[in-house]
């Protein structure tokens, strides 16, 4: 059977994909990627898990002990800074709210790892993703995980045909209940631990702090002003606003506002009622295809604008340069630039791109 590198955080949904490649023959390899090296200069103030990554370390080092598995350090510090973190605080000192996960997928996971996983003989490599991967012909095609809570098919979407066809997700077709069942039998000691919910380079969850140390004129304070231009008080920082923003902007007002444009060059935030958070436009750039090749046709797919939200029928334009344009049937609310639009036909991924 195949040697195959799994990518192991330490958490439940890598330690269970490791055992289950083990239990099907492969002769697996367990890779934990070090990614950044943490602010805080105390073990005191440091916190266990995170960015720094020391429990999930360990975690996977004793998971690959019980499982009988070498596990290996991938160092992907330089990398990780120049094309996440670097990517991270620059799109929001151009009033943009970027997803740093899609990023790390992209430059990171199924690309660095992919080229560092060869060096030691191995050409496939397995995730802990909820999602599917399945080929069609000539094509691989990318699906939603069956559980729809965990899909995590949004944030792959940069995915490419090679990548695909070397990657392993066998989490795809199983809910995380079971996952965690599966770990129980076999006596993983990450049964339970939580989920991640924070950036992992920002283990505090405070990345306007994160940002602000790296950008620091980005806390210049600056007007508020409606979609009329009117002045109507004064802003502590761009960075602590983003599209769709109802609460802290710190104007009273006879109905809600909500931040519906940040305007960097003139440093101002521009509020507005409700409704003007709904359009039912947007035009996204570096566009991947994925379960097809490439269109200079409309094509009719059901649109998602963010991780959590809820898709809505839309078409889909080609303009040039890897640009398309995404007409909703419905006006969607807060759609941001920086975040990902991605496709849908059914549970397929069609393809996905940059809401500039």
């Amino acid at each position: 059977m195949s040697k195959i590198a799994v990518a192991m955080s330490g958490g439940v949904d890598s330690s269970v994909t490791a055992a289950l490649l083990k239990d099907e023959g492969y002769e697996v390899v367990g890779v934990t990627m070090r990614f950044w090296e943490c602010e805080y200069t105390d073990e005191a103030s440091m916190p266990f898990d995170g960015c720094c990554g020391v429990q999930g370390l360990a975690d996977a080092q004793k998971v690959c002990s019980i499982l009988g598995i070498p596990h290996k350090v991938a160092d992907m510090q330089q990398i990780f800074k120049d094309k996440v973190v670097t990517d991270f605080y620059t799109e929001y000192s151009r009033g943009r709210t970027p997803n740093p996960c899609i990023r790390c997928n992209e430059h990171l996971k199924f690309s660095a790892f992919m080229e560092w996983v060869r060096n030691f003989g191995i050409d496939l490599i397995a995730t802990g993703h909820y999602a599917r991967i399945e080929e069609h012909g000539e094509r691989f095609k990318l699906k939603k995980g069956v559980d729809e809570n965990k899909d995590q098919s949004y944030v792959l979407y940069s995915m490419n045909q090679e990548q695909l066809g070397r990657t392993l997700m066998p989490l795809g077709g199983l809910t995380k209940q079971k996952v965690r069942e599966m770990a129980v039998e076999l006596g993983l000691p990450v049964a339970e631990k939580k989920d991640s919910q924070e950036i992992c380079f920002v283990p505090d969850d405070d990345y306007r702090g994160f940002v602000s140390r790296q950008m620091p004129h980005l806390l210049k304070s600056g007007v508020i002003k409606d979609s009329n231009g009117k002045v109507l008080g004064e802003h502590n920082g761009i960075i602590n606003y983003t599209i769709g923003q109802r609460r802290g902007i710190g104007i009273s007002a006879d109905e809600p506002l909500f931040v519906i444009d940040i305007d960097v060059e003139t440093n101002a935030i521009v509020v507005g009622s409700k409704q003007e958070t709904y359009g039912n436009k947007l035009v996204a750039i570096d566009v991947n295809w994925i379960s097809i090749e490439n269109t200079d046709n409309p094509i009719r797919v059901n649109a998602k604008i963010r991780y959590n939200h809820q898709e809505a029928p839309a078409t889909v334009t080609h303009m040039s340069d890897g640009k398309v344009t995404v007409t909703f049937e419905e006006p969607q609310m807060a759609i941001t630039p920086g975040q990902a639009v991605v496709f849908y036909q059914e549970d397929t991924v069609v393809g996905g791109g940059t809401i500039e």
